[in-house]
């Protein structure tokens, strides 16, 4: 974590902060927290928001002494903080985003996380952004950017995937040259071929379990697998570094249907990631509308997801909503007998 130049006389600090961000069920507001402790006004809070510069760099180093930094993978995927209420021009970084949960473009906050899982099975954010449209750049823009980021700080994934999103040609070309391996899915319609001059949409193939060697046009060979979920077929393209003295196709008959699924099981971590930082660490609930604020807001949240992760690894918790499940229950228990013996005696 970033060190102080000088001692800090501020009551509230992100530790309590993040703290408060796993405790509140619901009120996440500087008013709230103030109320909570009753040790200061909520001003203190709100300067603290205001006041505070966490970086993304700041996010790697407080938890680059849990991982290998060597042979994991890096996923890449946004989620959107739902505000519909709020008004764009009161308030940073709103605006509409596609949403995976409402199937249309929503108002909102979209952040945009790399997500690290290293050989051992740990696994934290390394490195995010908020979408700021008066940056100019795309979301494609931010990904190329922490990939950058994460390698220069040391890590070394064997292995980048995403989402359809993220497959497009210069990110694939990107990664190529930077001798990653890749796993991204794909949309139904995008053309590949068996041979080249004969692009046929993937979803008309017959794909074997152990994947299928295709061209991709303008990028190369690749290898598609699919994969069957409840209600639809999704397609996925892979590449690994060439090997040694074999060709790009021969190179791709060493990647296997486990190779794949390994792949793809640690590419869905970020998708619990993401409901974790929503259901328990507060991270749609806040009230402040400053850019600064918002930033501090959204680094809190990660830190304490990786709070929970931890306590998890270390074996204090079982899972990650246990401790918002369990934090409640004396006072529920509490409140019931004590009630229902007033309701007996009465």
């Amino acid at each position: 974590m970033r060190e102080l130049s000088k001692p800090s006389t501020a009551r509230c600090n992100g530790n309590l902060y993040t703290l408060f961000l796993l405790a509140e069920p619901q009120y996440v507001s500087c008013v709230r927290l103030s109320g909570v402790l009753e040790q200061f006004e909520h001003d203190s809070v709100n300067r603290f928001l205001l006041r505070e510069n966490y970086t993304p760099q700041d996010r790697f180093e407080a938890v680059k002494g849990e991982l290998i930094f060597a042979g994991g993978t890096a996923s890449v995927d946004d989620s959107v903080v739902d505000k519909p209420y709020r008004d764009p021009s009161k308030s940073a970084f709103v605006g509409y985003f596609w949403s995976g949960k409402h199937k249309r473009s929503v108002k909102g906050v979209n952040l945009i996380t790399l997500y690290y899982s290293d050989v051992a099975g740990n696994s934290y954010p390394v490195n995010f952004r908020i979408y700021d449209q008066r940056e100019g750049k795309t979301k494609n823009d931010y990904f190329l950017d922490m990939v950058r980021e994460i390698k220069q700080w040391g890590l070394k994934p064997d292995w980048v995937s995403g989402d359809s999103w993220y497959a497009s040609l210069e990110n694939l070309k990107f990664l190529r040259n930077e001798e990653v391996g890749f796993l991204f899915g794909v949309a139904h319609n995008r053309k590949v071929s068996l041979e080249r001059g004969k692009e046929v949409p993937v979803q008309t193939l017959e794909i074997p379990q152990q994947g299928l060697v295709v061209y991709l046009k303008e990028f190369g060979w690749v290898k598609v697998f699919r994969q069957d979920f409840k209600h639809e077929a999704r397609y996925y393209i892979m590449m690994l570094p060439e090997l040694e003295n074999l060709k790009p196709q021969e190179s791709l008959k060493h990647l296997t249907r486990q190779t794949f699924k390994q792949v793809h099981d640690q590419h869905w971590q970020i998708e619990s990631f993401h409901r974790v930082i929503k259901q328990v660490c507060n991270l749609e609930r806040f009230y402040v509308r400053d850019e600064q604020a918002i930033r501090n807001h959204f680094f809190c949240a990660l830190q304490a997801f990786c709070r929970l992760q931890t306590m998890r690894v270390e074996g204090l918790i079982e899972n990650l909503y246990e401790v918002s499940r369990q934090l409640f229950i004396p006072v529920i228990r509490q409140f019931i007998l004590e009630n229902l013996t007033n309701s007996v005696s009465g």
